[in-house]
């Protein structure tokens, strides 16, 4: 039997992994934070040292636009107005109001 081998009667251990939220422009890596569940991107960026630049705070104004490149972050059902179908459809999210869920990559260059 093996150094690691479970017999009948115990649990396995499950070792848990860090969520992550990171931040990219291009193929350069800026900064990564862990994930914090209800933080928005712009508190992650800010965790991470990486600037993303915000105005109105509140999805209006398309100023803080990212590009998703992994992971989930829903957007509302009514979009914002510094949203539209187009740039959803480029993988565009708004940094002031994006919540991710769990594991998430952004470039933070916008889609355009």
């Amino acid at each position: 039997m093996s150094a690691h081998a479970v017999t009948a009667g115990e649990t396995p251990k499950i070792e848990s992994v860090r969520k992550v939220v990171r931040f990219l422009q291009g193929a350069n890596l800026l900064g990564q934070t862990p994930y914090v569940p209800g933080n928005t991107l712009v508190e992650h960026a800010e965790d991470a040292d990486v600037a993303i630049p915000t105005n109105c705070t509140s999805g209006t104004c398309g100023t803080c636009m990212v590009t998703l490149l992994y992971g989930e972050i829903p957007l509302p059902e009514i979009l914002p107005p510094g949203l539209d179908d187009y740039l959803v459809g480029e993988c565009a999210r708004l940094a002031c109001i994006g919540v991710p869920h769990g594991d998430v990559d952004v470039d933070i260059r916008p889609p355009l």
